[in-house]
């Protein structure tokens, strides 16, 4: 049986002092129900003391069963001077009556001298009033050391007594904070292994990522005897951040070989890493760790070959154990094997000697195309059609005749006024449309949206449900001035799927039709496949 690590999340206090980071209460439960999900033992809501929310955090919170996690209250020992039952924060820890209170303590000389500005001896004596009055309200407590590394270097013995003091007062766990960020893992791993040869409690680590070192040091602190790993959901947190759990759970399980979190759970790191970024309005890193959308990318042409003949030769770890997924980049590297891979994803079958020369083809025509600025690893319907138009697969719904664009200043307006021709059936009038957009791609897709039903009428629900949902533009070759080719991305959605689009010109209209024409041909083709 391997050693047990417990995994403690402060996601919603510490992971919350990240610059403009804020959640709303109902958003800290649903975030609280999906780290429970996970499996993590214990979750840190907040700091009941400190404002409002949080007490609210607790108090909805207890309507909610968790299956795994315990709750823990963050607070602080009592001010100078006072009696414990007196300190207003410890009193606010008992109201919101979670079974763990996380209590922070000085264990550094220069804070307990400049920041508390009480004695050596004082400060021992609030920490261990404030772990006995809780201890006798029936909280289980856990101490956490704040700038412990930096006040045993400064000051071993001292700081060991405040883990003593703490320890005597009843707490179950001593946390050794790297509050300043600033221990390399070689000294972490020294200074803990001496901790737990001598408190008699188990030992937990916090480190922050000021060094860039927080999940290295926290792994070490592991292989010191340390069992219980603090941090945050992607790193979260004041300045660079805390050690990253998303890092630490998969390479304590998968790398260690220790018990954290079951298999079935660890398979939901990926989407919880996800959502608990959108939930606090981030974006998601898509090169982090394990979990990023390009964690298991592979875009040069003699790596994808590799990969696919055996995934271990390019990747550490096999991604759906961390609910991820191996991805096939299509550019200018690629090689026979990705557009195979590729082609086959898409239900085209290009293997064997007798496409021998049309793969040869593709190969040409797609580096061809990526050399003249088509970026087709972000843009896969794009893709998709290009394949399907070089394989004669795909019957085109838009057959341009002509467009024009007319951008007026109207006082304090810009009107965009597009026409648009489209090749007829040979048998009367050319379709045409007009349409007033709020700028000129808006305006050729909404008198595109004119012409479609006519021509097409059994594609009018289809299209309704096809939107615009981001347009990114970049300057390829910016020594050129106005003159340079541009390139227009747009990502389009029809409520159940998402897809990429790209079109490149020197003109920044025609690019944006490229793109615009692909992502509604795109979004068509694949509702009716999906049906």
């Amino acid at each position: 049986m391997s050693k047990r690590i417990e995994i403690y999340d402060t996601t919603l206090r510490d992971g919350m002092q990240r610059e403009g980071m804020s959640v709303s209460v109902d958003e800290k439960v649903q975030i609280a129900l999906r780290l429970d999900r996970l499996g993590v033992h214990y979750i840190e809501g907040g700091f009941p003391g400190s404002n409002p929310k949080d007490v609210e955090f607790y108090q909805k919170m207890a309507g909610h069963r968790l299956r795994t996690a315990k709750l823990a209250a963050f607070g602080m020992t009592h001010k100078r001077g006072a009696r414990p039952h007196q300190d207003p924060l410890l009193r606010q820890l008992l109201k919101v009556d979670t079974p763990v209170v996380t209590i922070v303590g000085k264990s550094w000389k220069l804070h307990t001298q400049k920041v508390l500005r009480v004695g050596l001896e004082e400060n021992l004596n609030m920490i261990e009033g404030s772990v006995a009055f809780l201890r006798k309200k029936g909280r289980e407590v856990f101490y956490d050391a704040e700038h412990f590394f930096d006040g045993y270097l400064d000051d071993p013995e001292y700081a060991l007594r405040t883990l003593r003091t703490a320890v005597d007062a009843g707490a179950s766990r001593v946390v050794l904070c790297d509050t300043n960020g600033a221990t390399l893992p070689s000294q972490a791993a020294e200074i803990v292994a001496r901790v737990v040869g001598e408190v008699g409690v188990p030992v937990g680590i916090h480190a922050h990522n000021d060094a860039d070192c927080a999940v290295a040091v926290s792994l070490m602190a592991i292989e010191a005897g340390a069992t219980q790993v603090q941090g945050t959901v992607n790193g979260y947190g004041e300045r660079c951040g805390n050690a990253n759990l998303i890092s630490i759970i998969p390479a304590l399980k998968l790398k260690m070989g220790l018990d954290c979190v079951s298999d079935r759970r660890l398979a939901e790191l990926t989407e919880t890493s996800h959502f608990v970024a959108e939930m606090a309005n981030v974006s998601p890193e898509t090169h982090q760790p394990y979990v990023g959308e390009n964690a298991f990318a592979h875009k040069g042409g003699l790596h994808v070959s590799a990969a696919l003949r055996d995934a271990r030769t390019f990747e550490h770890v096999d991604p759906a154990l961390v609910g991820n997924k191996q991805r096939i980049l299509v550019s200018e590297l690629a090689g026979r094997a990705t557009v195979l891979k590729k082609a086959a994803e898409m239900g085209i079958d290009l293997a064997g000697d007798e496409h021998k020369e049309t793969l040869n083809q593709l190969l040409k025509r797609l580096k061809e195309k990526e050399h003249a600025g088509y970026h087709y690893e972000v843009a896969d319907a794009s893709f998709e059609l290009f394949l399907r138009r070089e394989l004669g697969l795909h019957k085109p719904i838009i057959e341009l005749d002509n467009f024009r664009i007319i951008v007026q200043k109207r006082k304090s307006a810009v009107i965009s006024e597009a026409k648009i021709i489209l090749k007829g059936d040979g048998r009367g009038e050319l379709p045409i449309a007009f349409a007033e957009g709020n700028g000129p791609v808006n305006a050729l897709d909404v008198a595109l949206r004119k012409l479609l039903p006519a021509s097409h009428p059994k594609l009018v629900d289809e299209l309704s449900r096809i939107h615009l949902v981001n347009y990114k533009v970049r300057i390829l070759n910016e020594n050129q001035g106005t003159g340079a080719v541009t390139r227009v991305l747009l990502d389009s959605s029809d409520g159940h799927d998402s897809w990429g689009t790209i079109g490149v010109s020197e003109n920044i209209i025609e690019a944006s039709w490229e793109a615009l024409v692909d992502s509604i041909e795109y979004g068509l083709v694949k509702r009716r496949r999906r049906r």
